[in-house]
């Protein structure tokens, strides 16, 4: 994977690594050890999710990853070595959509199809993370290099990603209810990442045993297909995209109960009605502000789903591979790069 190009100091942070799981996690860890002691753990969520009362479900997932997953067991105990945290209060923080139906992991998804597909992605989560998050450069021993943006505290996987087998994969919170889950979503969308193409990853996902409610945008570098994919309670439903979508967070052909916030709605219902007038320039569907509602740009510190929008992703996927661009708000400089197919 090639080695990004800044065109200006950026706050994007970075962290490389190789090597076993364990040796990835405890780089991780590192990476955002500060963020987490001195900005997460102040955080009511953080407090909610890791409190006693999620124990006997946060040990039983746990045991779940190490039996179904156990590459993720250990790039998990590795994170929470370098967090300096107990693993089973960083494996809590790592099930948060699996232990509470609603959490602020927001974000808007726009695909527009063709010959080359672009999947563009608002990450969008807690504002006291604004400027702490980074790009992580992995190289699993025996699987796909990948490049992905992460939050401090965070398995790499559940926001925008690509690997060096050509996958982009875009992640959207579902909000759903009375799930009982019997693997976290998070250990899930790590494990897609190893998958060798776009089939695998798809079986992957359609075999999932139940746990919180994801939706991927799923494409490889080479194939022109690109999927909205919603899993969740182990339910599983693809839909191929063949025309210009949005999607916010809550499921659109998931027959589930879920939460919709007026957020989530107002960011479709405005994405759908630009889409419709004919605006196809991703970066003026996503940096939205001015329709009617809650914006889908999302800057102000009073978000009433407490998410703002962290980074700004354009993924063009060609035939030679995936040509990526990354930006934060209230900066001109950008980070670029092409991914192997």
């Amino acid at each position: 994977m090639t080695t990004p190009r800044d065109t200006s100091i950026s706050r994007l942070g970075d962290v490389e690594a190789g090597g076993g799981h364990r040796e990835l996690g405890l780089a991780l860890g590192q990476r955002g050890r500060r963020a987490v002691h001195h900005r997460l753990m102040a955080t009511s969520l953080w407090r909610e999710v890791t409190s006693p009362r999620h124990l006997p479900r946060v040990r039983r997932l746990l045991a779940a990853t190490a039996e179904r997953l156990p590459w993720v067991a250990e790039e998990l105990e590795g994170l929470a070595e370098g967090l300096e945290l107990p693993l089973e209060t960083v494996t809590a923080w790592n099930c948060r959509g699996d232990l509470l139906a609603s959490v602020p992991d927001g974000c808007t998804t726009l695909v527009l199809p063709g010959e080359t597909p672009l999947i563009a992605h608002n990450e969008d989560g807690l504002p006291c993370l604004d400027g702490a998050c980074f790009l992580a450069r992995l190289r699993p021993a025996g699987q796909p290099a990948c490049l992905s943006f992460c939050y401090p505290g965070s398995l790499p996987g559940h926001t925008f990603s690509l690997t060096a087998a050509g996958l982009v994969v875009a992640i959207n919170n579902l909000r759903l209810v009375d799930v009982v889950p019997e693997l976290p979503r998070m250990m899930l969308s790590r494990a897609l990442l190893a998958q060798p193409d776009l089939d695998a990853a798809q079986a992957l996902l359609e075999g999932a045993p139940p746990g919180g409610g994801f939706h991927y945008t799923l494409a490889q570098a080479g194939d022109g297909e690109v999927l909205s994919v919603e899993v969740g309670g182990g339910e599983f439903s693809c839909r191929s995209v063949t025309a210009p979508a949005l999607h916010a967070n809550h499921g659109l052909h998931l027959d589930l109960p879920q939460v919709m916030t007026a957020s989530s709605a107002d960011r479709q219902r405005r994405g759908e009605a630009l889409i419709a007038a004919g605006e196809r320039d991703p970066l003026a569907l996503l940096r939205d502000t001015v329709g009617p509602g809650l914006p889908i740009y999302r800057r102000d510190p009073d978000d009433p789903d407490e998410e703002n929008t962290l980074a700004t992703a354009l993924l063009r996927l060609t035939p030679e591979g995936v040509a990526w661009r990354v930006a934060v708000p209230d900066e001109a400089g950008i980070r670029e790069g092409i991914g192997p197919a």
